[in-house]
């Protein structure tokens, strides 16, 4: 007999359908598993052979063939082993058509029967909407995964004698539902700007940076908080949107960095690897490609602390996915693209002791200054669209009140408003993403503004990269003081911020 069900696999961050195909006939007793298989998947007769025989069920002495369909795709993973016991047990005769059909199977199975969860359940789900399959089994831990998702079932299983009894009507299983807006009021940040005294100037730069999503690099002292500034900037950040959490969860299902209590990325993520981190840990690949730290913050925060420590190598690979949001990874017959949509903030000493300028307290000479700083390149700090020298804080009177987190966060979402209705008919939400022909007319100059950037120019102070982050950086401080036009003042805070780094790098 002949027996197709349907189920999918990762290639990167796509998910991708396969029909799961099983013939059974008289013949040698033999089973054959064909279509492109790498070891994982070829492991998986011996894997669904037990599992079904542990499930009560004999395993007939017959000619068995099971096809991965398209055969012409290399499948990876353990994903496929329920779909290719569904599919061979509907050829066996124990499951009719009517209960495998229109649905997606996704699961490993251990050796006891048991469907253990898989990575990328949410994607498999997603392009398994897209192709027309609204029904999915799905292992158990992974339920949750799609249970939010619109006009779908999706049914945890957690066992093949289970799911067999579910195909056949023998038990009865609810579709596993669950709502965006509770996850949502769940997930919460345990840290808030109210506990920074003082640093009026890094809060300044850090509201800039988040309005605008724009590059944000702090230089200072050991203890001026720039770590502390850095892990409280998603508390400012607007609330993600629907579609924004989708893209989250999905990267975070990928990796494999779901669990059953937060099935859904409803908070920024904040991502501050150990500046041990490989060039290939941080854009994304390896062996089996997945997603790097640049991409699992995507649509939050990338932060390196203390960045002349990381190897140069690594800084280096940074250069294009900060230019270009994503990270293409190019392997012999595969090429991959992730996302990279992250705001990149970074916090280092001036020298290795952590005290220049303060000759007082810093010994360091001259050479080794400069041969620490320069661990950072030029084309990376042209990167950087905001720099701030952090100093130690003052004691503040303790009847001064310190905004809290959700006080700086209504005036972001006002800025973050004004950019998306201007650009609502643009394919971009945010001003870090002007440029061309975007940049020239979103962020046209007056005569005076532009004699004062032509001045700026001219004396060399900055390269065309750098003006157009003045630029940038000058259209979202006009969208936090409600101005339509860009004016001199707000160019002028722009190039302080962006100037301040010229005090180490010269």
């Amino acid at each position: 007999m002949y027996s197709s069900v349907m189920t999918a696999d990762l290639s990167g961050v796509q998910a991708r359908v396969i029909r799961v195909e099983a013939d059974v006939n008289d013949g040698l007793p033999v089973f054959d598993m064909v279509g492109y298989l790498a070891s994982a998947v070829k492991e998986a007769r011996e894997r669904v052979r037990i599992a079904v025989r542990n499930a009560g069920i004999r395993f007939p002495a017959k000619r068995i063939t099971v096809n991965l369909s398209p055969a012409n795709l290399r499948k990876e993973g353990t994903s496929f082993d329920l779909s290719i016991a569904i599919s061979l047990l509907n050829a066996f005769g124990y499951l009719a058509d009517e209960f495998v059909k229109d649905t997606m199977f996704i699961g490993e199975l251990g050796l006891d029967g048991s469907v253990r969860g898989v990575k990328g359940v949410l994607a498999m789900i997603q392009e398994g909407i897209a192709q027309g399959i609204h029904r999915f089994v799905v292992p158990e831990i992974n339920a949750c995964e799609g249970a939010f998702l619109e006009g779908i079932e999706v049914y945890g299983v957690l066992c093949l004698e289970e799911t067999i009894q579910f195909l056949k009507g023998d038990i009865c299983k609810e579709p596993i539902r669950l709502s965006y807006e509770s996850c949502s009021r769940e997930q919460s940040y345990d840290v808030d700007f109210s506990e920074m005294k003082g640093c009026s100037e890094m809060k300044r730069a850090a509201e800039i940076a988040v309005s605008g999503r724009h590059n944000l690099l702090m230089v200072g002292p050991p203890g001026t908080g720039k770590t502390m500034l850095a892990r409280r900037l998603p508390t400012i950040m607007p609330q993600m949107s629907m579609e924004e959490s989708l893209s989250v969860t999905r990267l975070y299902s990928i990796s494999g960095l779901l669990d059953e209590k937060n099935p859904v990325m409803t908070i920024r993520p904040f991502r501050a690897p150990h500046h041990t981190l490989t060039p290939t840990a941080l854009t994304g690949g390896g062996r089996i490609p997945v997603p790097g730290e640049i991409s699992l913050a995507s649509e939050g925060i990338l932060f390196l602390d203390e960045l002349p420590e990381f190897d140069k190598d690594t800084l280096e690979v940074l250069r294009q996915p900060l230019e270009e949001h994503r990270v293409s990874v190019s392997r012999v017959g595969y090429s991959y693209d992730y996302p990279a949509n992250c705001m990149f903030v970074a916090a280092m000493n001036p020298c290795r002791c952590g005290f220049y300028p303060d000759r007082d307290r810093c010994h360091c000479t001259i050479s080794q200054i400069q041969r620490y700083i320069s661990r950072i390149s030029q084309p990376l700090l042209d990167r950087m669209d905001l720099c701030v020298q952090t100093q130690m804080p003052k004691i503040q009177p303790e009847h001064e009140k310190t905004e809290s987190s959700a006080q700086i966060r209504q005036r972001v979402e006002r800025a973050v408003a004004i950019q998306k209705e201007r650009y609502q008919k643009e394919p971009i939400s945010y001003n870090y993403q002007l440029s061309g022909e975007r940049l020239e007319h979103y962020c046209a100059l007056g005569s005076s503004e532009q004699k004062y950037m032509e001045e700026l120019f001219m004396g060399q102070a900055h390269s065309m990269r750098g003006i157009a982050r003045i630029l940038r950086v000058a259209r979202t401080i006009a969208d936090m003081q409600g101005s339509e036009k860009i004016k001199e003042d707000h160019l002028t805070e722009a190039v302080y911020f962006r100037s301040m780094s010229r005090e180490y790098w010269g």
